[in-house]
């Protein structure tokens, strides 16, 4: 029963169905948290008071635009290529699990990796015109972010990230556990930063000396467009003179007051 169990799994991860089903569901098991959290955040002062743009309020309505979309990019986009990718590299499972040691040094890797590629594409995508206006204004059609608005993105932009993602472990030459627990990590993170939310347990607080941006950093840059173009970490904003932190924001945020006044 048990070999069979494991031929029935091997057999399911095999399959050109599980990446795309395997994608939407931890994605979709990302948000759901900070979904409930949306919208209980209006009746509860204690979540209010985490919200990094309190005034703004997300509604069912926005929620159905997100899911319809990410749903439809998955079906019309991702399953196609999942399946052209599933005949030209079946899944190949080692006997042997990577050690934890390498598997965190691989993930890391991937991430840092992941971060650079993210930041010359979205600098690129805003710097030229074109390229925002046709490919990644979508994704700015929210300037108060919320979990789902992490993949509400145009068909290039998903997959141009899905390729960064998909190519990473193959480049660093990743165990397929380890690439799937990137996968996994580089959904959540991407979820946390577009969540709207500033816990005392969010990532950019655990992290020491402000190398990881996270969701006010990210938050900020869906606010002002022109800042903050890296995912996760903060020195190639730093590097290019792109960062933008809080105190900056909060001096903003008072030189309009006073030109208002």
């Amino acid at each position: 029963l048990s070999q069979l169990s494991l031929g029935e799994w091997q057999s399911v991860i095999r399959s050109p169905f599980f990446p795309v089903l395997f994608s939407l569901n931890v994605y979709l098991s990302c948000c759901f948290p900070y979904i409930c959290l949306d919208f209980l955040c209006s009746k509860l002062t204690l979540l209010h008071r985490f919200k990094i743009q309190p005034q703004s309020k997300v509604t069912w309505a926005k929620a159905w635009r997100c899911i319809h979309k990410i749903v439809w990019n998955h079906v019309c986009f991702i399953f196609p290529l999942s399946v052209v990718h599933w005949y030209w590299k079946p899944w190949f499972s080692p006997p042997l699990a990577p050690e934890m040691l390498s598997v965190v040094k691989d993930v890391l890797a991937c991430l840092l990796l992941f971060d650079m590629q993210y930041f010359l594409w979205h600098l690129l995508h805003h710097k030229v015109p074109w390229l925002y206006h046709f490919f990644h204004k979508q994704h700015h059609y929210y300037t108060a972010t919320f979990s789902l608005v992490t993949e509400d993105s145009s068909p290039w932009e998903m997959l141009s990230l899905s390729f960064f993602t998909t190519l990473n472990p193959v480049l660093l030459g990743c165990h397929p556990l380890t690439e799937m627990i990137f996968f996994i990590t580089n959904i959540y993170l991407s979820v946390e930063a577009h969540s709207g939310y500033d816990f005392p347990w969010s990532p950019h607080r655990l992290v020491p000396l402000g190398l990881y941006g996270g969701a006010r950093h990210h938050d900020l840059h869906h606010l002002k467009f022109k800042v903050n173009y890296a995912p996760y970490f903060t020195h190639w904003d730093r590097l290019f003179g792109t960062l933008h932190g809080e105190d900056a924001q909060r001096k903003s945020s008072k030189t309009e007051k006073t030109q208002r006044l």
